[in-house]
């Protein structure tokens, strides 16, 4: 009797526990979180420049390095790192070099606006440039005040626009004291403009022959270029006024010791007598 009233008990556990692993195998099982990675922060240039990270919990060498667009060789390179060195949390890694840190503008406070009369186009200035091709006799590069312009060269002054091209012969050397011996081209348009010479056969340079200069509004700007002959077109040129006036005193030296040796020859053939 007994035993017959404790089969539907055990019947009944059995389902019971049949029931309850259904329950939970049916239960969807959810896998354990990822390991999240912190973020990683924008690195930006400092005041001087450089781009340096703070080493984040979770960061390597490769995300950092792929992250900022380098080769972990290079990041390496760039820290001193050694092929066996990791990095940790907190340490500064410098990856470049770039502009400083922008700060953002505040917005200004809106005010009404107010048409404002057109502004007229400014008008250019002019200026004055003068250009000397002078003889450079001592080849010091530097022009003396006895050094005066040589002729036979040539001056040409451009613009970068190229709507200005002026090509001059060298003038002669002027000898009024008052006057100067640059070739000077007034109400010339301000800009950039660039200036060169060319000199006569037989000169050597002795500064450079261009130059590049900016013309500001009412300068007068001077510019001096040197030559000096060579050593042929010297001897061509050297002063004979010396030599000249040398000859005629030695050949009257000359026919006075050549007199004086016939004296003696006849005084002493007289006296032997």
């Amino acid at each position: 009797m007994n035993s017959n009233k404790q089969v539907p008990i055990f019947a009944g556990l059995i389902l019971l526990l049949a029931f309850i692993t259904a329950s939970i195998l049916l239960i969807p099982v959810q896998a354990a979180p990822a390991p999240q990675l912190t973020s990683f922060p924008t690195p930006t240039p400092g005041s001087d420049g450089r781009i340096v990270y703070i080493v984040q919990e979770g960061d390597t060498l490769w995300r950092i390095a792929a992250v900022a667009g380098l080769q972990v060789p290079d990041l390496r390179d760039l820290n001193n790192l050694g092929p066996e060195e990791i990095v940790y949390p907190g340490q500064q890694l410098f990856l470049g070099l770039g502009g400083p840190a922008e700060e953002e503008p505040t917005s200004p406070p809106l005010q009404t606006a107010v048409p404002e009369e057109p502004t007229p186009a400014p008008q250019p200035g002019w200026g004055t440039l003068c250009v000397l091709l002078f003889n450079d006799e001592n080849g010091d590069s530097m022009r003396q005040e006895e050094e005066v312009s040589l002729t036979g060269g040539a001056i040409n002054i451009s613009n970068r626009e190229g709507s200005v091209s002026i090509t001059e012969d060298t003038p002669a050397h002027n000898p009024d004291p008052l006057e100067d011996d640059h070739f000077c081209t007034e109400e010339l348009e301000e800009g950039e403009y660039n200036v060169s010479v060319a000199i006569p056969e037989g000169y050597n340079p002795t500064t450079v022959l261009n130059a590049g200069i900016t013309l500001e509004p009412g300068d007068t700007t001077y510019l001096n270029f040197g030559a000096q002959a060579s050593s042929d077109v010297q001897e061509e040129n050297a002063p004979l006024g010396e030599e000249a006036g040398r000859s005629p005193i030695l050949a009257l030296l000359g026919i006075t010791m050549l007199a004086a040796g016939v004296g003696l020859g006849v005084y002493s053939i007289w006296f032997r007598r």
